[in-house]
């Protein structure tokens, strides 16, 4: 059989004929195990020639070392010095803010190391009519057409239509309508190192009883699972073993803090399975933001490819729209994003902040099966605001912070949740919302509080109001009014904000919960300073 000029282990075999659709009972994932290398139940002979390995090769037993040794040949030219920048590069710590204080996590920007260079091994078809389990002892058959020494032969029988719905590998193999198509014997040339791994993949793609998906997952089987090859990866039948590591990933690193170095030195298809996740738990969208250009810096040198993996891979991992403000007009100054990718992220999360809230929902809901998913919210530990500046008569700020039910509800007896932060006069600003008891320590009530970051000792005279939407007119009214002067890590506001006990306030008919989410409004206006040093 000639060269069908297509590799099992290409990612440039991954390219499938527009033609080509997986089985309709590809999603029951059935099971022909039986099938596998049986005569009776099968169209064809591979004819499986292994060569002898290169000298830095070594033993390839599972699927995991096959994937192993593939990653460790890419990343083969990283020179010492890059390595150790892997290892004594700054971590960064995300989620380490006080209780009492948002801190405006913002790693410092450093160049790190290089891409990593790929290689990649053909396995060309070629033809022979052979069959059978054999060792090659003939002097002119112990070479195959490249120069490259057979050691032995192995020969399976397989079942076209089987291996058409499940790779797109085989399925153009088997449908290009050429002689390839049409011959009985099938050859691959394969390293010995990649034998076991073959057979694996093989058994893989007939038998719904998957041992793959059986073995404990690590991190390091994890993202050698998603190291394969696109053609591998693309299979019906290797899907479920890559959700389930990408699955494991996001849940074993969903705290970005407590593994700092380790995820720092992730690949990319671990740091896409990561930020992918709805449960990553960060300060807020600015701390992912942030975490991305550290790695992709870390990772790639020059600029260029600095620009392609946040524009085309990460960046579309990073929900733009629950940013703040004051990160999205750095996003357009960035160097390290495309003009018109930036442009673009930035309008829209714009637009999506100056939704209504059901209009966000809704695009949430339309985004919620998409991969990027850039409109449905995290769980951040800061709930996200939105900002309405004005500088002139005085310098002063409309923000909006919404709450869910469930979210109130879960402060009780004495939780806070905190609000990302905003800046109004060069000063970072904070809301608080609480669960505590009134004046008079007799019944629980929500509380809301404004406090101010501590950034030196700078002083503020600060006017504010507090309002929330309330039924019938479910209109903004105004709840608590006064003036304070900040100092940094100071907070003031109202311990009963609505001036009802708790359970009134959660009550099935409370008048301040609409489509179960708690409108609040602080308005802030900066006077004069009072002092600064």
């Amino acid at each position: 059989m000639r060269d069908s000029g297509q590799d099992l282990f290409d990612p440039t075999a991954a390219v499938m004929d527009p033609t080509y659709t997986s089985s309709p009972s590809a999603s029951r994932d059935p099971d022909f195990g039986f099938a596998f290398n049986d005569s009776n139940f099968s169209d064809r002979v591979l004819r499986i020639e292994i060569l002898a390995d290169c000298a830095e090769d070594d033993g390839c037993k599972t699927l995991a070392d096959w994937a192993l040794r593939k990653s460790k040949r890419r990343r083969g030219d990283v020179t010492k010095k890059e390595t150790d920048m892997y290892h004594s590069f700054a971590a960064l710590d995300i989620n380490n803010c006080p209780e009492e204080q948002i801190l405006d996590c913002q790693p410092e920007a450093e160049d790190g190391v290089g891409d990593e260079n790929h290689d990649e091994e053909e396995i060309p078809m070629i033809e022979d009519p052979l069959s059978g389990d054999e060792a090659v002892h003939s002097d002119d058959s112990n070479w195959s057409e490249d120069g490259s020494k057979v050691i032995r032969v192995k020969t399976l029988h397989i079942s076209s239509p089987i291996l058409a719905a499940k790779s797109p590998f085989f399925y153009k193999l088997f449908s290009n309508g050429m002689m390839e198509s049409e011959q009985r014997h099938v050859t691959l040339r394969i390293n010995a190192s990649e034998e076991a791994a073959l057979m694996e993949l093989l058994n893989f793609m007939y038998s719904n009883n998957r041992s793959l998906r059986t073995l404990p997952m690590t991190p390091e089987s994890a993202l050698l699972y998603l190291d394969l090859p696109s053609s591998v990866l693309m299979a019906d039948a290797v899907q479920p073993l890559t959700d389930a590591a990408k699955q494991f990933l996001a849940a074993r690193y969903k705290d970005i803090s407590k593994f700092q170095d380790e995820v720092m030195n992730l690949p990319l298809a671990g740091i896409e399975a990561i930020l992918s996740s709805d449960d990553l738990q960060v300060a807020s969208e600015d701390a992912v933001y942030d975490f991305a250009l550290k790695w992709t810096r870390t990772h790639y040198q020059k600029l260029e490819e600095r620009r392609d993996i946040l524009c085309t891979r990460l960046g579309r991992f990073i929900r733009f729209p629950y940013m703040n403000s004051r990160k999205l007009r750095k996003v357009l100054t960035c160097n390290d994003f495309d003009q018109d990718f930036a442009t673009k992220v930035v309008l829209d999360a714009l637009f999506f902040k100056a939704e209504a809230p059901h209009r966000q929902r809704m695009h949430a809901i339309e985004e919620s099966s998409s991969s990027s998913r850039r409109f449905v919210e995290r769980s951040y530990k800061y709930r996200p605001v939105k900002v309405v500046g004005f500088e002139l008569p005085h310098q002063q700020c409309v923000v909006y912070l919404d709450l869910k039910r469930e979210e109130c509800a879960s402060l009780f007896p004495s939780g806070r949740v905190y609000s990302q932060a905003f800046h109004l006069g060069g000063q970072g600003f904070f809301l608080s919302a609480h669960c505590n008891m009134d004046q008079g320590s007799s019944f629980h009530c929500f509380g809301l509080f404004l406090g101010m970051q501590e950034k030196g000792s700078v002083s503020f005279a600060v006017d504010y109001e507090f309002a929330a939407r309330s039924k019938p007119t479910e209109e903004y009214i105004s709840k608590y009014k006064g003036n304070y002067t900040f100092t940094g890590g100071k907070a003031v506001g109202y311990r009963n904000l609505f001036s009802i006990p708790w359970t009134s306030f959660m009550a099935d008919d409370s008048l301040y919960f609409i489509n179960d989410i708690l409108h609040l409004r602080a308005e802030l206006t900066i006077k004069r300073d009072v002092a600064s040093s």
